[in-house]
């Protein structure tokens, strides 16, 4: 699993605007250039999409979903072979079905039109605080440092990103490894959705239920042996989820 790089400086990160409407692109790039951000590519279609990710690496795919030579949904599956940059969704498409689908073929959040190309400015920027150091965020619960964590059939690996699963490596989408390592951090602790979304999208709990809900149930997918009656990743009925103690080795 490869991460979006960690940095300070905004000028580091390479973002790819995939959409087919010239004047989107024009004004995400003016509100990107304006927030810091200098390595701006474009493409407007599925080819050419996977010819700058083979080219460029972005860090961050802003990608349209309706493109004139394919579904951004199938193409979000082909990017992911090239690498696993932070996939965000730019769609007319709302419905809860639309939303539930993008995230099932890799993407890592959704944001539909018309929309404020601040907000998307904003959203990449808290993407990549999250992945700088970070102080505490639970009160009276200290932190760990980066480290190994064993629940016992999976292991995950924070500073080489790796989920291990009955002593297999499994592939794992940088935000779902995200929410996973945040539970093993916390362990025994009830995180409400809104709390997840704070903590772990960073963007002030300004999410709907659905993004941590799918988050939630590819987890279990990975680490579960019944994902339908788990027993790792529970959920608090009217409070929220937990990592369960009970299997956590020292």
């Amino acid at each position: 699993m490869k991460w979006v790089k960690t940095m300070t400086n905004q000028t580091d990160i390479k973002i790819a605007i995939v959409d087919d409407e010239p004047s989107i692109v024009t004004m995400l790039q003016m509100v990107l250039r304006r927030a810091g951000f200098h390595q701006l590519y474009d493409a407007s279609t599925c080819a050419e999409a996977l010819d700058l990710v083979q080219r460029v690496s972005p860090d961050i795919v802003l990608l349209d979903i309706t493109l004139p030579d394919g579904s951004g949904l199938e193409l979000c599956s082909k990017l992911r072979e090239y690498g696993n940059p932070h996939i965000l969704f730019l769609t007319a498409k709302a419905s809860d079905l639309d939303v539930l689908r993008g995230f099932a073929m890799g993407g890592d959040d959704y944001i539909t039109k018309p929309f404020n190309p601040l907000e998307v400015a904003a959203r990449i920027q808290a993407r990549i605080r999250r992945l700088e150091p970070e102080a505490p965020t639970v009160s009276q619960v200290k932190r760990p440092e980066p480290g190994v964590y064993r629940f016992g059939r999976f292991t995950v690996n924070e500073a080489e990103g790796e989920l291990i699963v009955e002593g297999q490596p499994i592939p794992c989408p940088a935000q779902v490894f995200h929410l996973l390592l945040h539970f093993c951090k916390f362990p025994g602790v009830v995180f409400s959705k809104t709390q997840l979304y704070d903590q772990v999208w960073g963007i002030n709990g300004q999410g709907d239920d659905s993004t941590v809900m799918v988050h939630i149930r590819r987890i279990r997918e990975k680490i579960e042996i019944d994902p339908g009656n788990p027993k790792l990743l529970l959920t608090v009925r009217g409070l929220g989820y937990k990592l369960s103690k009970e299997f956590q080795e020292q």
